[in-house]
């Protein structure tokens, strides 16, 4: 006999659960006593606040292609942790939300911190449940890791009402059920190979959740002997090596405008993985829906994506690994149609790693990314949401999957608790997280989680005083009308100091190189503030051009 609580702790063991993130709560006391068996093996990180256990999950989701492990307490705990149930939905995340409820007798009479789950999250995750019998923990556990991975990965929530987890049952384990992978279809690769061919402007767009370090080294393996342009989709770019000829740069947010002109110009597109999301189709601008004037061919893992916003030539229903293993055994293209297109792509792409100087007197991000990248080239790097990201896309080059964790949903403070989940994964990389001013305040506790963990993890604040995206568009769309977007900020450095992690202010773009190497010398966690003008409000346009270019428009 057991209880429910052990039942569920004996099925994470099961499933091979390495770590789990959580703020521990009253409502899933029995759970966590379950765990208590398993502590060698099944490592339990307690984090300071419920949006951080449940971004941390999601990056573990996005390193290991297994379904990250967040237990949460009811009621608020839920609500918080939402944050990462959303940003799993929107980035194909496999994840596991294990959730406290009232007890069963006490459900419909809005009871202490009761929610209706069902409710709240249906239209953010794949699956929610609320457990209702004991017995079936096993059954509904493993029904949790197969929705979890399969076809779109994503988020599953399962509800834990109290009585539950300390019922007794004699129910049996339920063995792992094995992710269902589909291939491409007879004639699928045939038929694609066709539309390639004749094309004079092939351009592929790569990304999405599902994929392996197999499956990345081979799709670009395949674009490669094809000579086939490949462009990221939006925080996707470790998907292909950087260093490949055919790589021409990420579809995000602050795009390369060469790159937007040759996804409009390309006469088919080979789209592997994304959804073609409004950031990597500029808006649907670029492809324009319901039926794109290029060529389509669409492959994802989903068939429910295929149509649901662009009418594809063709579409390919396929796991990731699948269909690249499959068309790298591909007869490779003649790429004598287009390679100058391609090369101009290539072309296009390395003038954006080049770089003026930037606007004001403070530290020089194109600077600071273009040292980092030579001094940690195989980091793990991490980062929220800003202006301060368009320099870490547009500057860093990933050469393996999987170096990048950041949120396609555009959630701030994702940064940090994903470097705990980075370092935890990987205790032999680097990990660098980035963040703004505004973005670390969001889960910048998490400091303590890395101090108690011993995690030498290098946290970078990029502090300009402002929501630097928000005030962009503020002096865009209302000039002369600013406000709620400055900020006062604390001494970034003594706070991290206060932790007991490293810190130091760093005002001078000169004086970046010795603090970072006082920073990767210290044990543990560090943070550097990079102290940076408010004039620098991206890599293509200072804070002064953007209020002078809303200015014209209201004029006008």
């Amino acid at each position: 006999m057991r209880s429910g609580g052990q039942l569920l702790a004996d099925q994470l063991e099961l499933h091979e659960v390495e770590l789990a993130f959580c703020v521990p709560g009253e409502s899933y006391l029995a759970l966590l006593d379950g765990l208590y068996t398993h502590r060698e093996r099944l490592r339990v990180i307690t984090c300071r606040h419920e949006a951080a256990a449940a971004n941390a999950a999601d990056a573990y989701g996005k390193l290991t292609g297994r379904p990250g492990i967040c237990m949460v307490t009811r009621g608020p705990g839920a609500t918080h942790a939402s944050t990462g149930v959303h940003t799993a939905m929107q980035d194909s995340t496999p994840l596991i939300l294990l959730v406290g409820q009232v007890p069963r007798a006490h459900r419909g009479r809005e009871a202490f911190q009761e929610i209706d789950y069902e409710q709240m999250f249906g239209r953010l995750a794949k699956w929610v449940f609320e457990v209702d019998r004991v017995e079936r923990i096993p059954e509904l556990v493993a029904r949790a890791f197969e929705t979890a991975v399969s076809g779109r990965p994503g988020p599953v929530v399962l509800a834990l009402p109290e009585d539950v987890l300390v019922e007794m049952t004699d129910a049996a384990d339920a063995a792992p059920v094995p992710r269902a992978a589909s291939g491409p279809a007879p004639g699928a690769l045939g038929r694609m190979r066709e539309l390639l061919s004749s094309a004079e402007r092939p351009l592929a767009i790569v990304g999405g959740g599902g994929w392996t370090p197999q499956g990345a080294a081979d799709v670009g393996e395949f674009l490669n002997a094809s000579g086939i342009p490949a462009a990221a989709s939006f925080r996707c770019q470790d998907v292909v090596d950087n260093q490949l000829p055919m790589y021409c740069g990420d579809l995000g947010l602050g795009v390369n405008p060469a790159l937007a002109r040759r996804v409009r110009e390309a006469d088919v597109v080979l789209a592997i993985g994304t959804r073609l999301s409004e950031t990597e189709t500029g808006g649907y601008t670029y492809l324009t829906p319901p039926v794109p004037s290029q060529a389509l061919v669409h492959v994802h893992q989903d068939a429910t994506e295929l149509g649901r916003v662009y009418r594809p030539e063709l579409g390919i229903v396929s796991g990731l690994p699948e269909f690249a293993a499959a068309a790298r055994t591909l007869e490779p293209l003649d790429a004598g149609r287009y390679t100058t297109w391609c090369s101009g792509a290539r072309a296009d792409y390395e003038g954006t790693l080049s770089f003026d100087p930037a606007p004001g007197s403070g530290v020089d991000l194109a600077a600071v990314l273009t040292h980092l990248r030579g001094r940690l080239p195989d980091a793990i790097v991490t980062n929220g949401a800003g202006n301060y990201t368009v320099w870490v896309h547009r500057f860093w080059q990933f050469s393996s999957y999987r170096s990048q964790l950041a949120p396609h949903s555009g959630a701030m403070g994702y940064g940090v608790p994903a470097a705990v989940a980075g370092k935890l994964v990987h205790p032999e990389r680097p990990v660098v997280a980035f963040a703004g001013d505004g973005c670390f305040l969001m889960c910048g506790q998490e400091l303590a989680t890395m101090v108690a963990n011993d995690l030498d993890v290098l946290v970078i604040v990029v502090n300009n005083g402002m929501l630097g995206t928000i005030r962009m568009h503020q002096e865009r769309h209302y000039p002369g009308r600013v406000m709620a977007t400055d900020l006062v900020n604390p001494d970034f450095a003594a706070f991290a100091q206060s932790f007991g992690a490293y810190g130091e202010r760093v005002e001078k773009t000169g004086a970046f190189e010795g603090a970072l190497e006082r920073a990767l010398a210290a044990r543990g966690p560090s943070l550097l503030e990079l102290v940076c003008d408010p004039e620098a409000l991206t890599p293509r346009q200072s804070l002064s051009e953007v209020r002078a270019q809303g200015e014209r428009r209201a004029v006008g």
